[in-house]
């Protein structure tokens, strides 16, 4: 009787494990994966977009579904993987880089680090409301962060040096560095301001 019991409750599982799957299938996006890319060494991202990047032997791109039929960009040239989507849903795309160097985001992007990205020296660049949560292992990593973006650093570094505005948000409690400078940016109407002013008291004194 247990034996019996011990094989219709295995049975069950596998069952519930082959509809599983099977759904998977089902709903599986389509994918597309881009082999005309070329060489690349940085990432330049905008739009409804999010990228998925890891540190591999060669450079790979791939596409959560049919690229071909979306309005969407994704296009190396120059050293510069540039990718780009403003429909509805979110473009998801999977980059593997061998020597990564830069990441720019815009809009509302989001950059997500696959395991540890490598580098000798890595540039982070995000503007508007862009999003990054990289897991750093770098000799030297520069992360600027402008307007309203948002950064979740993890990792290590040598050397850090962190540029960021006063409406943005950084998070690096979990990121360790040797060196460490940090500069708040001021923006460029502010200065604008505060220069005219000074003419203005010029005019007066003379």
């Amino acid at each position: 009787m247990k034996k019996l019991i011990l094989t219709l409750t295995t049975l069950a599982v596998i069952l519930v494990g082959t509809t599983t799957f099977a759904n998977a299938a089902t709903n599986n996006t389509a994918v597309t994966v881009l082999n005309t890319i070329g060489n690349f060494n940085k990432i330049e991202v905008r739009g409804n977009v999010e990228v998925i990047v890891a540190t591999g032997d060669k450079n790979e791109v791939t596409v959560n579904n049919n690229y071909y039929a979306e309005n969407a960009l994704v296009q190396g040239k120059d050293g510069v993987l540039r990718i780009s989507s403003y429909g509805n849903d979110k473009l998801v795309v999977y980059v593997k880089a061998a020597d990564l160097r830069a990441i720019s985001a815009f809009d509302n992007a989001v950059v997500k680090s696959d395991g540890r990205l490598s580098a000798i020296q890595l540039d982070v660049t995000l503007s508007n409301n862009a999003y990054a949560a990289l897991n750093l292992d770098n000799f030297v990593a520069n992360v600027t962060v402008n307007d309203n973006a948002k950064a979740e650093v993890t990792g290590s570094a040598t050397d850090f040096s962190l540029n960021y505005s006063a409406t943005s948000t950084i998070t690096r409690s979990s990121f360790v560095a040797d060196n460490i400078s940090e500069t708040k940016i001021v923006a460029p109407q502010v200065i604008a301001k505060a220069a005219q002013k000074t003419d203005d008291l010029v005019i007066v004194e003379d």
